[in-house]
């Protein structure tokens, strides 16, 4: 997700909290709506909820592009998921997660997926994945072949979802040997 992408995520986040409702219940109300034109959907919106243009312009883009295989889910929003991750013992782990995630967002656009204990990060294929492994430790997968393998970066056997692993305890390890080896991934995976 790069930071255009990241700040739509925030502000539709903020919605949902201010309206106390799930993207996937405010989708449905747009549809149920009827209505096809963007400025109309984005007035009934403002009327309906009583928000303000900015939230009820971006609502009416997240709602225009989740069509309507949107109004059937009632899957968890990525960001929830993601949060879902780090709850528990498991919540000081999360600065580790985000530290990370903030170093590759800065390499370009892809495509975050998050599954039940995990993150897939994804361009034309996944490149790496992201999930608290134990209460204490974050495990960071890298789908690439070309990296040689050390202590911290450990080569998985073949056949498995990623070819290394590296375990990550604390924040400061997120440093430039971790970020070249993910860019190194997220390259390959174009």
């Amino acid at each position: 997700m790069g930071t255009v992408e990241a700040a739509v995520a925030t502000q539709l986040a903020n919605i949902e909290k201010r309206t106390g409702k799930s993207l996937a219940e405010l989708v449905k109300i747009v549809k149920a709506s009827g209505l096809s034109k963007h400025g109309e959907i984005r007035d009934h919106l403002k009327d309906t909820l009583g928000i303000g243009f900015g939230d009820a312009n971006a609502l009416a883009h997240h709602a225009a592009k989740a069509g309507d295989s949107a109004v059937d889910k009632s899957a968890t929003p990525p960001h929830d998921v993601v949060a879902a991750l780090y709850v528990g013992p498991k919540a000081a782990l999360r600065p580790i997660h985000d530290a990370l995630m903030v170093k590759i967002n800065a390499f370009g656009e892809f495509e975050t997926s998050p599954k039940k204990t995990y993150v897939s990060l994804r361009r034309k294929k996944q490149f790496a994945m992201l999930g608290p492994a134990t209460n204490t430790r974050v495990e960071l997968g890298l789908n690439i072949k070309s990296l040689p393998a050390c202590d911290r970066l450990v080569e998985q056997a073949a056949g498995g979802m990623c070819n290394y692993k590296v375990k990550l305890t604390d924040v400061n390890e997120v440093n430039a040997e971790l970020v070249n080896w993910v860019r190194a991934a997220y390259d390959a995976a174009a």
